[in-house]
This record gives C-alpha cells, sequence and structure tokens, in this order.
C-alpha cells in the first residue's frame, strides 16, 4: 500500500491530492473519494482534509479499494476561495481524473462534504454508492445568517475577506447542493447515512429525513454517544470499511 501527493488540474487552478493505492496483492479496482467538510472552526480549511489520508490508508490496506483525498479550493494547500459550486466544480475534476470504466467509484463526504456527494452522485451515474456522515439535510439552518455564515468561512480561512464576497450568494449556492432532492435521485444505488447519535450541530433526525427522502432505501447507522465530529470514531471507520468490503 502507498499513500502518494500528487496534482490535478481543476477547472481554474491546480487541485492537491493525497491517493493511497493498494497493494496488487488485495487490489479490488475499485475506486472511493473521501471529501472533506467545510471547516467552521478558526484556521481550520488549512487542516481540513488533512485528517482523512491516515483514513484513505486504511481503506486501501484492509479493503483493497483506491482511495482519493482532495483537497477542494480554499482547503489545504489547494488557492481559491470557498463556493459551493466551485467544490462541486473540483470534486468532478477529481472523479473525471481518476475514473476509469471498471473502478465504480463511490463517494463518501463529511458534513457539507456528504451533500457535494449526493449532488455530484444526483447528477453522475457511473457514481455506484455514496456514504454521508454528519450531513445536514437542512442547509438554510445549518448556514444560518448569510453574513455570520460569511464571516465563520473567513475566520476558517477558507475566504480571504468576507467583505469581497456576497454572503447571499455563499449560502443559495450551498442551498442549492439539496440534499433531500439529490438523495431521493440516487437509488437503486447503494447508499449508507452515518450519524452520531449526539450531533449537537447537525441533529439525528436529519439523518432519517434523508433516509426517509431515499424512499427508505438507504442503510442508516446511527453511532450511539457520537458527536459532529465522526472522524477520530473507530466506530465509523468500522462501518465505512464493512459497507466497502460488502461493495467489493
Amino acid at each position: 500500500m502507498a499513500l502518494d501527493a500528487t496534482w490535478i488540474e481543476g477547472p481554474d487552478r491546480p487541485i492537491e491530492v493525497k491517493v493511497a493505492t493498494p497493494s496488487s496483492a488485495n487490489a479490488t479496482g475499485r475506486l472511493i473519494v473521501l471529501t472533506h467538510g467545510l471547516p467552521l472552526n478558526r484556521g481550520g480549511g488549512v487542516l481540513a482534509s488533512r485528517l482523512l489520508p491516515e483514513l484513505a490508508e486504511r481503506i486501501a490496506g484492509e479493503v483493497g479499494w483506491t482511495a482519493v483525498v482532495p483537497s477542494l479550493r480554499g482547503v489545504g494547500e489547494t488557492g481559491g476561495t470557498f463556493s459551493a459550486r466551485g467544490w462541486l466544480d473540483d470534486l468532478r475534476s477529481v472523479i473525471g481524473a481518476f475514473i476509469d470504466p471498471s473502478s465504480m467509484p463511490s463517494l463518501a463526504g463529511f458534513g457539507l462534504g456528504g451533500a457535494l456527494c449526493l449532488k455530484v452522485a444526483s447528477e453522475d451515474e457511473r457514481i455506484r454508492g455514496v456514504v454521508t456522515m454528519a450531513t445536514p439535510a437542512d442547509l438554510s439552518a445549518w448556514c444560518g445568517r448569510p453574513d455570520r455564515f460569511a464571516s465563520i468561512c473567513e475566520l476558517a480561512g477558507v475566504i480571504e475577506d468576507a467583505s469581497t464576497v456576497s454572503s447571499e450568494r455563499l449560502v443559495a449556492e450551498v442551498e442549492a447542493l439539496d440534499p433531500l432532492g439529490s438523495i431521493a435521485t440516487i437509488p437503486p444505488r447503494h447508499l449508507m447515512i452515518v450519524h452520531g447519535g449526539d450531533d449537537a450541530v447537525v441533529p439525528v433526525a436529519q439523518a432519517r429525513q434523508l433516509v426517509e427522502a431515499a424512499g427508505g432505501h438507504a442503510e442508516l447507522r446511527v453511532v450511539q454517544g457520537a458527536g459532529h465530529w465522526l472522524r477520530p470514531d473507530p466506530r465509523m471507520v468500522a462501518t465505512l470499511l464493512g459497507w466497502l468490503e460488502r461493495r467489493s
């Protein structure tokens, strides 16, 4: 198993990507793209995607999938400024760079990254499965007031200066991801919704709304006692690895 850092050509700038490749002995030929969320803590834009390469290595080493971790614009070393439309364009570019006819790709995303994955899968039938983790169903409530949302994005470092962007447009583009509308179009392709039972940022009821919007054609895994930050939780990792193994 190898973890490599590379760059791919994005729609208007290079995109930083980490790729975990399984050894030839256990390679399944399958592909998953792991998508970070929108960091809302001070300086989080630098760190958001750095938490995922270790998970990518687990996936490559234990279930034999190639795992790709992009840093979308404004995150990590990738330049530019966050916008939901820009992140969609970046994610589509990453998928296009790594997909092949036999890879049967899946997407997995944390928080807002899950909403991105649902939106992309709703538009691209090549995506065979989606996993969301702590993903909000109601993005309007999640964003809150546009001016405050823009200020938080500036504090996180994913936009340089909130005064130079339209906060109303910033929020409108996030809302347009429409997780409930997107997930409704994905079945019978595979879906799994993972959520912390004690998530104080996105109530677990929103995970159930996503399942309902999918017509019940989605696995729901509630991690009891877990909060919003699922990435460090070994139960989340085991749940994801098990789902991938069943798709191999």
